[in-house]
């Protein structure tokens, strides 16, 4: 029992040891690793701060020798808004740029090789600020901001040759000078201008990072009214009075979508024109009816106009919706027109005829047995008023009385019959009344004789043209014919307009 004893206690001593051993030496270890770690730290931390030791952020690399290669790259996050009345655009990009600083090299060819060196270091946008960075902008920009969220959009990353990438993040609006002739049926070209400030074209030059690749992200983006159909990358030189500028333009090639332009303008002005020719079934005497479809759908049409101008700038040229809705007014307002006409010759006709009618009464009224009876029956009518009246005032009582059956007879035969002539006044005046002989002899007088020989040639030109007028008899005709004259002109006028503007 001893012996076993002693071979337990032996066995604990053991693993105690063993246990104790194992914890210093990893105890030992992780002192170690800490210790090459913040040695690590702390040559990162050195190396920084050796770069920036003595660095002049006012000069640019290889300052006095060969330009500064700048390779820009564009990744195209969002395209936001397109606006017409403002004649601009607003996209959120990533914008990179690439160049090379000899005085911010931290490896050597003697350290490519080793595993444990540091060959890229990525810092935060406040490393921006200690180091030169280009002066690059954006030539046709109105409005741009830098997210701040959570931290500033920036990046720089740097590595052992001393080669540098600066990223950012921004939105920006740039203008974007639009043709809007083919206004909604158009295409439009909006760019990006990236240039140098105050470098000009011996101290940077611009380059895109990859041509055409250069721009990644066009693919994922889309507008509620526009497809991108193309883009391209081209490099161009401006020229101005301090000297020449490398810029880079990046062109984006808009289509605009049609669809809502359908739904929203179009559709409804062919429906308010269809509209406009129900009145061409309406009986031509149902004027409240036909007057009120026609005003309605004018009114309608103004109504359409000034909602499409109210999205667009005030430019003075004719845009392709302008014509459309134009001449959709023209097609309503002539309907209005129409049943004027028709009104007017339904009304002049009945006019006419009611007017013969009257002359026909008038010649049987003029024979001479008709005569004597009517003037008997008048000087009937006069005695038996003159009977009737006092002595004070029969005279002019029966004057009165004379005058009113003047109007009466005339507005009944045709003419005026001659009364009893009072002393003292002349046939011709009676009642005031002058012959229009007199009056005529009178103006002719004054009336030069150019004036009348120009007088008489325009009534012979209008006998003229009333003869070649073609006579309507029956005011349904002229329904008739605007029933198939109006769909089939405005059926040709839209085959005109969408061949000409869909198909250049």
């Amino acid at each position: 029992m001893d012996g076993l004893c002693d071979c337990l206690r032996a066995t604990t001593r053991t693993v105690w040891c063993i246990f104790l051993i194992s914890s210093l030496g990893l105890t030992s270890m992780f002192a170690v690793c800490r210790g090459q770690q913040a040695e690590h730290f702390r040559n990162v931390t050195e190396t920084i701060d050796n770069l920036l030791k003595g660095y002049d952020i006012r000069l640019r690399p290889s300052f006095g020798g060969a330009p500064l290669e700048i390779g820009i790259e564009v990744i195209l996050a969002s395209f936001d808004s397109i606006s017409e009345v403002n004649m601009d655009y607003t996209i959120t990009m990533y914008l990179k740029q690439y160049w090379r600083d000899e005085r911010l090299q931290f490896l050597h060819e003697s350290s490519d090789n080793d595993q444990d060196a540091i060959k890229t270091m990525t810092l935060t946008g406040a490393f921006a600020e200690k180091i030169w960075v280009p002066d690059t902008f954006l030539a046709n920009d109105k409005n741009s901001f830098l997210h701040d969220v959570t931290e500033k959009n920036k990046m720089v990353r740097l590595y052992g040759n001393g080669s540098l990438v600066y990223g950012m993040r921004s939105t920006t609006t740039l203008a974007c000078m639009m043709d809007l002739h083919n206004y909604p049926l158009d295409h439009q070209e909006c760019t990006v201008e990236i240039e140098s400030y105050g470098y000009t074209m011996d101290d940077i030059v611009l380059y895109w990072l990859s041509d055409r690749d250069a721009v990644t992200g066009v693919e994922d983006v889309s507008l509620p009214q526009f497809s991108i159909s193309n883009y391209a990358t081209i490099n161009k030189i401006e020229e101005l009075l301090t000297g020449d500028y490398q810029r880079l333009s990046l062109i984006f090639q808009l289509q605009r979508s049609i669809g809502y332009f359908i739904f929203q303008t179009y559709l409804p002005s062919i429906l308010i024109v269809m509209l406009s020719w129900v009145s061409f079934w309406i009986n031509h005497e149902a004027s409240s009816a036909r007057v009120a479809l026609g005003i309605t759908t004018v009114l309608t049409m103004t109504t359409i106009s000034n909602g499409v101008r109210s999205s667009l700038p005030r430019i003075s040229y004719v845009k392709a919706i302008d014509i459309y809705l134009v001449m959709c007014f023209v097609f309503v307002f002539a309907a209005l027109l129409e049943y004027a006409a028709v009104n007017y010759t339904y009304w002049g006709a009945r006019a006419k005829r009611k007017a013969r009618r009257l002359r026909e009464k008038a010649s049987l009224m003029k024979r001479p047995d008709d005569r004597e009876q009517l003037n008997n029956a008048v000087l009937e009518t006069m005695e038996m008023s003159e009977v009737r009246m006092s002595e004070a005032m029969g005279v002019s009582n029966s004057e009165s009385f004379n005058m009113a059956l003047d109007e009466e007879l005339m507005d009944t035969t045709g003419y005026r019959m001659t009364p009893p002539h009072t002393r003292g006044f002349s046939p011709a005046t009676a009642h005031g009344y002058i012959p229009t002989t007199v009056v005529r002899r009178r103006s002719s007088v004054h009336v030069p004789v150019r004036r009348r020989r120009l007088l008489s040639q325009f009534r012979q030109k209008a006998k003229s043209i009333k003869v070649k007028i073609p006579r309507v008899k029956d005011v349904s005709t002229i329904d008739k014919y605007s029933r198939l004259l109006f769909p089939l002109l405005f059926v040709v006028f839209n085959c005109g307009y969408w061949a000409i503007y869909l198909l250049t």
